[in-house]
């Protein structure tokens, strides 16, 4: 299962075509408060997090207790990384970093990571 919780349209709709053309169940969703709502974590998953997001940014979401207890492999992906945003996406354990445009190779490879090889 690969949650993508990223509040552009058009990202989630490419990831999630992308993601299932590869055989990957996926949930989508556009803002930190909707997953909090409506994600129930499953084993096997890996969440696939934009930095930006309306009202909170993904690591500062990622550090939230709302989620610190759902231990999910995290991807972060981001339109403008900084020294900064990598750092602090380190420091919460983010498996995976990537600016948009995400390519699809080392996407899969970076998700097939988080899940074990799968």
């Amino acid at each position: 299962m690969i949650y993508i919780l990223d509040d552009d349209n058009a990202v989630r709709d490419s990831l999630t075509l992308l993601l299932e053309s590869h055989g990957f169940e996926v949930e989508n969703y556009a803002s930190a408060d909707e997953f909090v709502r409506s994600c129930k974590p499953r084993d096997h998953a890996c969440l696939i997090l934009d930095h930006h997001l309306p009202g909170v940014t993904g690591l500062d979401f990622l550090a939230s207790a709302e989620v610190a207890d759902l231990d999910l492999p995290v991807i972060l992906i981001t339109g403008g990384a900084d020294p900064g945003i990598r750092k602090r996406a380190q420091e919460l354990g983010v498996v995976a970093f990537f600016e948009k445009p995400v390519t699809e190779g080392p996407l899969l490879a970076a998700i097939g990571g988080a899940l074990g090889g799968a």
